[in-house]
Order: C-alpha cells, then structure tokens, then sequence
C-alpha cells in the first residue's frame, strides 16, 4: 500500500480546518456585514428612492421564513441537504434584512424627537444588528417559529409604514394601519405555517396579536416616529409675512406676563411625493391653550413645507411656550420652544462700593 503524501491529504485537511473554524469566519463576516450596513444608513439618508426594493425583498424574506423552519424536520437521510438549503435561505434573508433595515434606520431616527419615540428607534437599530450576527440568525432566531414570527412582524410593519407615503402617498395614518394589517397576517403565517396546527390553540394567539397591534396603531402612534417626514428648523415672532412665508419682528424670549398674538413658523422636510395633514398646538408649560386645524402637506420642496399659526396669549406665565408639530394620526415631527424670562440685563463695568 503506498503511503498518503503530503498533496493527497491538503484537500482533506482544508475542509477541516474550515469546519473548525467556522464560528471565527461567520463572525468576521458579521463584521464586514455590518461595516456595509453603515453604508447603508449613508445611502438611506440621502436616496429615499432605494426603498422601493424593499417589496421585493419582503416576498422573499417571507417566503423563506415559511420555508427555512421546515426543512429542520426533513428525513435523516436527506437532512444534509435540508440544512445546506437552510443555510442559503438564512444567508439571503440577512442579506436583504440588513440592506432593508439600515435602510430604514436613518429614516426613522432624522424624524425622530426627543420624546418616546426614541424606543421604536431603538427596537429597530437591535433589529438590524441582529441580521448581521450570522451565528445568532441561524442557531437561534432561524429554527424558532415564533421569534421569527415576531421579528418579521416588527420589521415588515416599519418597512410598510415608510414605503406607503414615499410610494404611493399614502398619508402615516393608513400607512400604519396597513403595516399592522400586514404584520399580523405575517405573524399568524409564519407561526402556524405548517400543517398539523390546532387552531383552537392558535385563534387566542393570533386574536391576543392582534389585540396589541390594534392598541399600537390607535393609542400608541406618538411611540413611533412620523418617517419619512422630518422637523428642520423654527422660528418665533409677532407678525408673519404670508406671501414670502418669513416671520416679521421674530423673538428669542417674551417677558412674563406678555399679552398679544404670537406667531410660530416651521418647516418640514418631507420627501417628493408625500402628502400628509399636520397641526400645530400651542403649549403654555404643558398646558393646551391653542390648537389650529390640520393642513395639508405637500411634499418635494427643497426648502420643506412652511405652516405658520398664531395664537393670542395673555399673562403668559415663567417658563416656556412650546408648538408641537403633530400628523393627523397624532405623531410627534418636531417640537419648538421659547423662553418666557426677563430679557438679559445688559454687562458692563460695575462699581462696587467702598469697604470704608
């Protein structure tokens, strides 16, 4: 027998090695993987337009979630080639979750607030993070029914509710209602995707889902930021000019107990295409005292849409006056304030007397 050289056992010995390190390079892929996600929030702030693949990208990751957990109970004979399938279906549902999410996540954060609505901003950035964890994706989150279910969910409902209003005009309201429609149709599919299933145990699963995303879309809408609509900028003062659009005698404080009409002027980036209604209310230290009616928003300008509104004020109090900037669905874009304080007593040399 001729003994095994050194060239005949390479090809053997390279599988191996590979095998034993495999965790390392799934890692080093997670890190190149989210190196080109930052990339992504890059072309997602400044190209909306990206985000019309994203339906595509959807079907897919959809069908594959219904596909991926089943081929774990294949026959042994041919479970070999059920995890290799598996493991090309994970590779390209991360891949198209990564491009989608970081897509979406300078989206939802420019329009973002310093309120609440920093969670949902948050949920979503752990979302894509997760998508670039390979060994997290295919040992945990593939092979379990039910956080798939839950993951696709979250993730279709914030891809449905920014899509709508670029692609279709869709105002934030209906765009949320459709995305929590969708979501729950996703969650029930995926989590009783297979056959065999008792739905006398699945209908209070899927009733108590959608029990909570009825609750999200209609009471918890400030928990979610108004994407892709964003607040850039406003101004404060006592006469507006309406036909420039530009504030007359603006202010950076009133005195307290200032009595007048005070005018506030805003400006709103919102993407070509976009329609959408949006009010102003007038706050005095937390307290509604104005509210004005809702105006349409139009999209697509350069310099953003410009709402001004007036409220007549007396006796304001110390502290602050505040205009919140909210949708039609009761979303927060942006929120201005101004200090109500004696004005600054101006410096200069002071004399001080004598000690004698």
């Amino acid at each position: 027998m001729n003994p095994v050289t050194g060239s005949e056992t390479r090809p053997r010995r390279l599988p191996a090695f590979f095998t034993r390190y495999a965790d390392v390079f799934w890692w080093l892929h997670s890190l190149w993987a989210l190196l080109v996600g930052v990339g992504m929030m890059w072309l997602g702030s400044h190209h909306y337009g990206l985000l019309r693949v994203a339906v595509f990208q959807i079907a897919f990751i959809w069908i594959a979630s219904l596909v991926a957990p089943a081929l774990l109970n294949r026959p042994p004979e041919s479970s070999r080639w059920a995890n290799r399938a598996r493991l090309v279906l994970n590779y390209f549902s991360k891949n198209f979750y990564q491009q989608m999410l970081f897509l979406l996540l300078p989206v939802y954060y420019a329009s973002s607030t310093r309120s609440w609505n920093l969670v949902f901003v948050a949920f979503l950035a752990i979302s894509a993070l997760i998508s670039t964890l390979d060994v997290v994706y295919d040992r945990h989150l593939s092979v379990r029914r039910s956080l798939m279910a839950v993951f696709f969910a979250f993730n279709l409902f914030a891809c449905i509710n920014v899509m709508l209003p670029l692609v279709w005009s869709v105002s934030n309201a209906i765009a949320m209602r459709v995305g929590a429609g969708l979501a729950l149709v996703a969650f029930g599919s995926i989590l009783y995707g297979r056959r065999g299933v008792r739905w006398r145990t699945a209908w209070p699963v899927v009733l108590a889902s959608a029990a909570v995303l009825f609750v999200t879309v209609e009471f918890a809408r400030p928990l979610i930021p108004p994407a892709p609509l964003r607040f850039v900028g406003y101004t404060f003062g006592l006469d507006v000019n309406r036909r420039a659009l530009s504030v007359l005698r603006p202010l950076d404080r009133v005195a307290p107990g200032w009595t007048g009409r005070l005018y506030a002027l805003t400006a709103i980036h919102a993407p070509m295409g976009l329609e959408d209604r949006v009010t102003h209310r007038w706050y005095e230290n937390d307290v509604l005292v104005c509210s004005s009616p809702f105006h349409r928003l139009v999209g697509g300008r350069k310099e953003g849409f410009r709402l001004w509104t007036s409220c007549p004020l007396a006796h304001v109090p110390a502290g602050w006056l505040r205009v919140d900037i909210e949708t039609e669905a009761g979303q927060l874009i942006g929120r201005c304030e101004l200090p109500v304080e004696p004005a600054p007593r101006p410096t200069g040399d002071i004399t001080l007397p004598l000690p004698f």
